[in-house]
């Protein structure tokens, strides 16, 4: 005679959603995954060209100020111009890991990003500085 199967175990417990980011913000919530990086891949909100695939960023907080957002032709006829404070930026440590962005010439010690297919912008900040930081603002780019 064969020995009786052991009784079935209970089922494991679900595992624990990973906690967001400490530095997640309701602006940034689906965008930003347990690791801190980019969820989806950043656009230009004007011609949707691809700026970053997913994975490529990862999520910070810093304030910067970024000139406000003008078509070519405007900024070249704006003598002064405001700008937004803005907080939350996709933080990128290589400039070959974008997949179109182009620079704007030195404005001081910073270049600003810009779509290098319709250069719309600024998108984001770089500081010359500090040769591994580019930001690309959230507020300023679509994500798919």
């Amino acid at each position: 005679m064969e020995p009786a199967a052991p009784p079935p175990s209970p089922p494991a417990p679900a595992p624990a959603p990973a906690p967001a980011p400490a530095a997640a913000a309701p602006g940034s919530a689906g965008l930003v995954c347990a690791q801190g990086r980019n969820l989806r891949a950043v656009l230009c909100q004007r011609c949707g060209s691809r700026v970053l695939l997913p994975g490529a960023a990862t999520f910070a907080r810093r304030e910067l100020l970024l000139p406000a957002m003008r078509k070519k032709a405007a900024t070249a006829a704006a003598a002064g111009g405001g700008g937004d404070v803005l907080r939350e930026h996709w933080l990128v440590r290589d400039m070959f890991s974008f997949e179109n962005v182009g620079f704007t010439r030195d404005v001081g010690n910073v270049k600003f990003l810009v779509c290098a297919d319709c250069e719309a912008g600024p998108i984001g900040w770089h500081c010359l500085d500090d040769k591994d930081s580019f930001y690309v603002a959230l507020e300023r780019v679509a994500h798919e």
